[in-house]
């Protein structure tokens, strides 16, 4: 589900490009800017990245420091990453979502706006998908853990390598 969610929400970055491309020429060959537009292509930014963020750590395209890693065991890798999602990532989540949720439903109660007098109204959608694109991120770590727990302890079940060769198919790493 997240990678159709980050597959389908990846052409958003084609939108905010036109409303950018728009904004520039506006402003540049036109003469007049557009504050809308401006916070448009924000907005669209914004909700891109979030959105976007848990289909990278479930596709495991993310920014590490793979110098350091990539001299280590697979099962030393293994408990770093289960190490730092428990402790550091997932918490830390957490309070993200949970201070981010009343930040968004107090903006939808008070219809808040830009505070530009041509801006943007309604800045509690944009709001709403932090908390939601958090959670997505929280769920993608989940997963990568269960992955971490499958290899390292056969929790929920027990690993197959990836190395197998083709012939040797289902060949599992004991513990």
């Amino acid at each position: 589900m997240i990678v159709l969610i980050g597959k389908g929400v990846s052409w958003l970055w084609l939108v905010m490009l036109v409303v950018v491309l728009s904004n520039v020429f506006s402003r540049f060959v036109m003469a007049r800017g557009s504050i809308a537009l401006e916070e448009l292509s924000w907005h669209l930014f914004g909700i891109t990245m979030i959105m976007t963020l848990a289909y990278a750590v479930v596709k495991d395209d993310h920014v590490r420091v793979d110098v350091i890693r990539e001299k280590f065991s697979l099962k030393t890798q293994a408990v770093i990453e289960l190490t730092g999602i428990v402790l550091l990532a997932l918490p830390v989540l957490w309070l993200m979502v949970d201070t981010l949720i009343p930040y968004a439903w107090t903006s939808f109660q008070y219809s808040e706006r830009s505070q530009a007098p041509s801006g943007l109204p309604y800045r509690f959608i944009f709001k709403s998908f932090l908390p939601l694109g958090i959670a997505l991120v929280g769920i993608a770590l989940i997963s990568r853990g269960l992955r971490c727990t499958t290899l390292l302890f056969g929790f929920p079940r027990q690993f197959v390598s990836p190395d197998a060769d083709s012939g040797a198919a289902g060949t599992r790493v004991e513990k």
